[in-house]
């Protein structure tokens, strides 16, 4: 076929087939569409039914919940009811109680009234007898006071004066019964402890002075000891602090000086340099600084032995020096570090026998004279500065109030501090512990005898026993036996108070009723 023919069926097939395309496709989509519309309707139905179906449910489900609620109020409502009904029921019963004590309280008012209006009868009744009871004492004054011959007040003076003798006179009795038991008593324990304490102690006696003597091989060495124009004899006293005295003393050299540990320093320089000859100063000073040296070096080993020895252990280097140095101190001819190692060892065993802390007494005890290793140096009492040593270098109150006290310039408030003052004593006070000078024993012999003379009604008195005991003689008509009991206290008192005395005085009254006849 032509070209021509060909293009004219195509363009005749386009042209009858796109009207034809067109409403086929309209015909589809407006099938389509009624297929959705349907669908759609039937989505709307179901949707309406189960919303219908779900509304039901949710209806039925409300009315279950709200007669479960109606049930759970009513349950409430009815306990609450009984709850009411229980308290109303309390009440009510509280009610009656409550009536029944206001009607008990109206009847006791009832009966206090009554008993009022009895006492105010029974109180003019007593007045009025009062005032008969007056009227009579004063009838039987007035007619006493005639019988008699003296007034009221002289007699009541007179009755007074007689009671307040005998009042006396059965207290000193009393006084005297009570004391004398419990003297006995504590007498009993103190000896106990006491002898317990020196018979499980002995210590060694060891005496020492202010001066020292060394001993020379031949009397030129003591020119030796001098030297050229002195020189070496000040070189010596220079490097030391001690004063050689050399005198006509054959073969020897005294040593003076209040410093122990020096004049120790002193007493070995001078004996090493004698050994060896070559004295002159610069050999002297080299002497000296060793010997120093050996001393600090004494002085330390001494403390920790002593420390050792009694068994007191923590105490600081500083106080472990002061008590080595005590080594080098004497008082009243009695070694101060051994008179510590004592006093300790008692306290120990004093406290052993009272349940007190053996450790502590032992560590106050050998502590308490530490004050003497430096009271050439510092000014004060050696307790005081005992006590504040103690106290700078970290030693408890209770130890530190003892040392101080142990002379009493700190008066005593602890057990320590008296067991501590009894120890110290005890060692003082054993026999050859210490030296006592002529010249102060008589003054005190003498003192004891004044106190006791200066008391009514003594005759004589007599110090004996090296003035540990005082013998008074009273006069047996102005003084009675209770009296005499009455004076004895308080002499005795007077002497702790105005004497100083190692250990203990005992005071003796002896009353003497002598009768006199001759037969013819």
């Amino acid at each position: 076929m032509p070209a021509i023919h060909i293009i004219g069926i195509i363009v005749l097939g386009l042209v009858l087939g796109i009207p034809a395309g067109f409403f086929l496709r309209k015909k589809a989509v407006e099938s389509r569409i009624d297929s959705i519309e349907r669908f759609s309707k039937k989505i709307l139905a179901e949707a309406q039914t189960e919303a219908k179906t779900t509304q039901k449910e949710a209806a039925l489900q409300a009315k279950d919940t709200l007669y479960q609620m109606k049930v759970e109020f009513e349950k409430e409502t009815k306990e609450k009811k009984e709850q009411l009904s229980i308290q109303e029921r309390r009440l009510f019963h509280k009610e009656e109680n409550l009536d029944k004590k206001i009607d008990q309280l109206e009847r006791r008012e009832g009966r206090i009234a009554e008993k009022e209006r009895s006492i105010d009868r029974i109180d003019k009744e007593v007045k009025r007898k009062e005032r008969e009871y007056d009227h009579l004492v004063q009838d039987q004054r007035r007619q006493l006071e005639s019988l008699a011959a003296i007034s009221a007040d002289e007699a009541k003076q007179l009755l007074i004066s007689s009671m307040e003798s005998e009042a006396k006179h059965d207290a000193a009795k009393l006084m005297r019964r009570i004391e004398n038991d419990a003297r006995a008593e504590a007498d009993h324990k103190a000896q106990e402890v006491l002898a317990l304490a020196v018979k499980r102690y002995a210590g060694d006696y060891v005496a020492e002075k202010t001066v020292s003597v060394v001993n020379l091989p031949n009397d030129e060495m003591k020119g030796r000891i001098i030297g050229r124009e002195g020189r070496n004899i000040r070189a010596i006293e220079a490097a030391t602090g001690i004063d050689l005295i050399i005198d006509d003393t054959p073969e020897a050299v005294i040593l003076s000086g209040f410093n122990p540990v020096r004049r120790e320093v002193a007493k070995i320089s001078l004996e090493r340099l004698i050994d060896d000859g070559r004295i002159h100063p610069a050999r002297i000073e080299e002497i000296v600084a060793k010997v120093k040296k050996e001393i600090e070096a004494s002085i330390k080993e001494a403390g920790e032995q002593a420390t050792f020895d009694v068994g007191v252990h923590g105490i600081n280097h500083e106080i472990v020096k002061l008590i080595g140095r005590l080594k080098y101190r004497s008082s009243y001819a009695q070694n101060v570090l051994q008179h510590s190692r004592e006093v300790s060892f008692i306290c120990g065993v004093m406290a052993a026998e009272l349940g007190l802390n053996v450790k502590q007494a032992k560590r106050a005890g050998l502590l308490h004279d530490i004050g003497k290793a430096v009271d050439h140096e510092v000014e004060g009492p050696h307790a005081i500065i005992g006590a504040d040593l103690a106290r700078k270098y970290g030693e408890s109150n209770h130890v530190v109030h003892a040392i101080a006290a142990h002379h009493e310039e700190v008066q005593p408030d602890s057990v320590l501090a008296v067991l501590v003052q009894a120890a110290d004593t005890l060692s003082g006070a054993r026999p050859g512990a210490r030296q006592e000078m002529l010249e102060s024993y008589v003054k005190r012999l003498e003192g004891l005898e004044k106190i006791a003379m200066s008391f009514h009604g003594v005759n004589k008195s007599y110090a004996i026993q090296a003035g540990r005991e005082i013998r008074i003689m009273v006069e047996g008509k102005s003084v009675d036996d209770d009296q005499a009991f009455v004076i004895c206290k308080d002499i005795a008192k007077k002497i702790e108070k105005e004497l100083t005395y190692p250990g203990q005085i005992k005071v003796i009254v002896i009353r003497e009723t002598r009768a006199v006849e001759y037969a013819k």
